[in-house]
This record gives C-alpha cells, structure tokens and sequence, in this order.
C-alpha cells in the first residue's frame, strides 16, 4: 500500500499543515524541561551561624487540657469534672481571649471521654485547639 500524496493540477502551494516541525520543537522543549526540573529543586547549602542552646520564650497564651486514661480531664494539671469543664474554659477564654488549648489524650483513653472533651471545647468558645503527640 502505498501513500498518495495530495497533488495540484494547478502546480500551485499545498494547503495543508506540516506539523514535523511542530513535534520536533515540542518534543525538544519536553526533554528541555525534564533535564532542568530537577536541577531546580535543588537544596542550597548555607553554614548557619552557631549559638548556645536556649530556652524558648514562655508563651502566656497556651492552656494545657488532659485526658487520663480513664477518661478524667485536667486542666493545667487540674482534675475538673466533665459537667464543669465548659464553665471552666468559658472562664480561660474570658481572662486571654488569645488562649490556645493543646489537648494531650493518653493513648489508653476511651474516644468517647475525648470526643466530649472536645465538645465542651467548641461549646466554650475556645477556638484554636491543638493536638499534641510524641515524635516517633
């Protein structure tokens, strides 16, 4: 089979678009952008300057909430009933309207005494709640 190549009785200019040279440049910008993409990924190296260890600012707008294991929340390493714990955030929201609360859950503790601890958080108004969990 052969290919039959479009002819003008006229001798006149062929209509059609040769896209050859389209392909070749998209292909070479392609091979372009796959070399250069990692290079620009790239880690800079820096000597960062040496200090003594110190000891980071205290931050005056963090509360501590904990849940023992057997579902008993703390504040501040303070036993507080669950029926009492939303007064008792209402109360920390009011003196630092800038209060954050991390809440610490001991791993053996029931989800349910989580959930309601979490609860009584977002009924208090608290509204920046973080997590804390240990590095593995």
């Amino acid at each position: 089979m052969a290919v039959q190549l479009p002819t003008d009785d006229d001798g006149g200019e062929l209509s059609e678009i040769n896209v050859t040279p389209l392909v070749d440049v998209m292909l070479v910008l392609l091979v372009v952008f796959i070399v250069t993409a990692p290079l620009l990924t790239q880690v800079v190296r820096v000597k960062l300057p040496e200090t003594e260890q110190t000891e980071p600012a205290p931050d005056q707008h963090i509360a501590i909430l904990s849940v023992t294991a057997d579902g008993q929340p703390l504040v501040d390493d303070r036993p507080v009933p669950l029926a009492s714990l939303e007064m008792e955030l209402k109360a920390l929201q009011e003196r630092d309207p800038d209060i954050r609360v991390q809440l610490q859950a001991d791993r053996a503790a029931i989800f349910d005494a989580v959930a309601k601890v979490m609860a009584s958080a977002q009924r208090s108004g608290i509204g920046k709640l973080s997590f804390v969990t240990v590095q593995q």
